[in-house]
């Protein structure tokens, strides 16, 4: 026994032993991590065996340059290499915490448009496991140090680097080649990156995003208007002829969208202790002139808000990488709903408490035909003011009726709200309503802020009442993505009751309220499946704009002939039968695994959201809509836009003389003073 145990000395002596040291230690902290830190949905001993040996060959590859090196270069080489890509691991960690995902490089491209404010939810989300990773790294820096192991300076035979990285790159390909005989088409029909991650590493992950990005801009620059054509092909032969007792009811009416941060449908009629978290949400959903959809789902990727944004108002998927808002915000074309509408004669604006550049708007917006765009600039601003991204909401709403007042009517007005945002934290003398108690500090405050929020929406409604724009307006209100992600099984268990709340449950508690307020209209609870994508088709019908022409993927969700597959942007989905979770198909009525859905129906499904996904893309990534011709619309030229306060401003006194501004429409009087608010900020 003691010779084996100085042989295993004497070879971690030398400086191949260092380096399988290193390699096996940094195996184990990967898998610890990929079985603890992710989710990956591994399943089945292949999968198992692949996730245990995928971390190996990218690895291999790396901590063998450093025998090219010669003497302590090669140590100093491979403790560099090892505490970098271990820093990468560490923020995957953060990130996937609350994203469910992993850092791409379109993210690290837009992350100045989201960085501010980023510092306290890191706070919020380190655990102290998540430091584990780096032990590895201390260990080898401590043997060293104490000379358990010794460095080797001896000059090395030329013919072992060469083995070794022969042997990773033979690993890889091995690797790859088990990789696709479990999940055919692995690297070209994937929208999950979990699925990367899985089988080939988060390493291997790495590679192929920046490939993937590489591509995507060169498909953009190579691009032509053939590229157009199999899209417009799929769409028209997918049209679907909108719901035409609705047509048109809303037209020449105000409409405003309020944008429900980090809002889960499940907040609707919730009550903690007995008492309504959302009272006045609940009251508008269960009105008679309201539609309210309560199988309505976020669809958001990564780019989360601004995913929704891009559906919301272009019909068009965000990207399966970053960012679309970012990446191609500045520089696409678009044929957005706000530059329609403004082509159609009414006045454009979005109102957003912080600062213009997040998720690139002040850009973006442009792009899109934007009239206006009232960012933080716009508002009075105190620390008190703010919270985490941006003005607290009653503020911020208060303070945008100053503008609301003068845009002239008929007027299309987003306003964003932030205050319910990760991490849910409200200083105390805005709290009405008692935490949960599922002790996970994220859940518990969510109730807080949604009810801040909710307070927020019912002052908001009461002065558009006082201003008897409650009976010209249409009032959009919807969900932009998940408050809780998916790596908070165990407390969103006990906040919903649901003993078992898997994967199948995380995807049916994506749903977010989406309904549509306005006096007179014929209204009900709509348990149609839908989704963000088809909000823009749905809205132009009820404005009376029609879709003829348009490159929507979503439809009219008030159509008979509307399709109730609802994509997820990972290539999952859910209809009111089939709920698709990773490579798992559940009945949606039953929550059990479908034995019984044929291969047929599942190939169907899959290939319909897999298109539409696709298709989507290569619009975006290519800038196709450069090449569409749309009948009556004039090309947005973003030069024609100033966010700029001064000359912003200017414009807006300048557009009183047309007369129809609600605040002229009162004889220059405001309305500003009937704004009801009990934000304690402005007491």
């Amino acid at each position: 026994m003691k010779n084996v145990f100085k042989k295993i000395s004497n070879f971690l002596n030398t400086r191949l032993g260092f380096v399988l040291l290193a390699l096996v230690l940094y195996v184990i902290k990967t898998v610890y991590t990929y079985e603890n830190k992710f989710n990956l949905g591994v399943k089945g001993s292949m999968q198992t065996f692949l996730m245990i040996i995928n971390p190996i060959p990218v690895m291999l590859l790396l901590f063998g340059l450093s025998l090219y090196m010669k003497g302590r270069k090669s140590y100093i080489f491979l403790l560099v290499i090892d505490f970098l890509d271990t820093l990468w691991l560490f923020s995957n960690i953060l990130y996937y915490r609350e994203f469910s995902d992993f850092i791409t490089m379109a993210l690290i491209k837009g992350s100045s448009a989201t960085s501010n404010n980023l510092s306290k939810s890191i706070l919020g989300i380190v655990k102290p496991t998540d430091f584990l990773v780096f032990l590895d790294v201390i260990i080898l820096i401590l043997l060293l140090s104490f000379h358990v192991i010794k460095m080797d300076i001896r000059r090395l035979n030329w013919r072992i680097p060469v083995l070794v990285t022969s042997l990773a790159v033979l690993l890889f390909g091995a690797n790859l080649s088990l990789a696709e005989a479990d999940r055919p088409q692995l690297l070209t029909r994937t929208f999950d990156n979990n699925y990367i991650v899985k089988y080939l590493g988060l390493n291997a992950f790495n590679v192929y995003d920046v490939t993937k990005t590489t591509k995507t801009n060169a498909n953009k620059a190579n691009a032509k208007p053939s590229d157009l054509t199999s899209v417009k092909r799929y769409l028209d032969n997918n049209y679907v002829t909108p719901n035409a007792e609705y047509t048109g009811v809303a037209k020449g009416k105000n409409v405003f969208v309020i944008h429900l941060e980090s809002f889960q449908q499940f907040l609707i009629d919730y009550k903690v202790n007995g008492e309504e978290v959302t009272p006045n949400l609940n009251k508008i959903y269960h009105e008679d002139n309201t539609l309210s959809f309560d199988n309505f789902f976020n669809q958001v990727g990564q780019g989360k808000t601004s995913d929704a944004e891009m559906m919301l108002e272009n019909s068009l998927f965000g990207l399966p990488e970053g960012s679309g808002m970012v990446v191609d915000g500045t520089t696409n074309t678009f044929q957005a709903m706000p530059a329609m509408l403004d082509q159609d004669g009414y006045t454009t604006a979005a109102f957003h408490g912080d600062v213009p550049s997040f998720w690139n708007r002040d850009n973006a917006y442009k792009s899109w035909g934007y009239d206006y765009f009232f960012s933080s600039n716009y508002y009075k601003q105190k620390k008190s003011y703010n919270v985490g991204y941006g003005m607290k909401d009653k503020i911020f709403l208060k303070d945008s009726s100053q503008y609301i007042e003068q845009l002239p009517q008929p007027f299309y007005a987003k306003l964003i709200t932030v205050t319910n945002h990760y991490p849910y934290d409200l200083d105390k003398k805005n709290q009405s309503i008692a935490r949960t108690k599922t002790g996970d500090k994220t859940v518990d405050g969510y109730v807080q802020t949604a009810r801040y929020l909710d307070d927020s929406v019912g002052e908001f409604m009461d002065w558009l009442q006082k201003t008897g724009l409650d009976k010209t307006s249409m009032v959009v209100f919807y969900g932009d993505h998940y408050g809780i992600s998916g790596n908070h099984k165990k407390p969103m268990s006990k906040l919903t009751g649901i003993k078992n709340f898997n994967d199948f449950q995380d995807a049916q508690y994506q749903r977010v309220p989406f309904m549509i307020h306005m006096d007179g209209l014929q209204g009900g609870i709509n348990h149609t499946y839908g989704g963000e994508i088809d909000v823009m088709p749905t809205l132009m019908n009820l404005m009376g704009v029609s879709d003829k022409g348009t490159v929507q993927f979503g439809s009219d969700l008030l159509s008979s002939e509307h399709s109730q597959v609802v994509a997820f942007r990972n290539g999952n989905f859910v209809t009111p039968d089939v709920t698709k979770v990773g490579s798992t198909y559940y009945n949606t009525k039953t929550a059990k695994v479908d034995t019984n859905i044929s291969d047929k129906e599942k190939s169907r499904l899959t290939n319909k959201v897999a298109t539409e996904l696709s298709l989507s893309d290569q619009v975006l990534n290519g800038d196709l809509l450069r090449f569409n011709k749309l009948d009556g619309f004039t090309k947005v030229n973003k030069a024609d836009f100033s966010y700029k306060k001064s000359t912003a401003l200017k414009k807006l006194k300048d557009s009183q003389k047309s007369k129809t501004s609600l605040k002229m429409e009162n004889d220059g009087k405001s309305y500003v003073e009937d704004y009801v608010t009990n934000a304690p900020e402005l007491k």
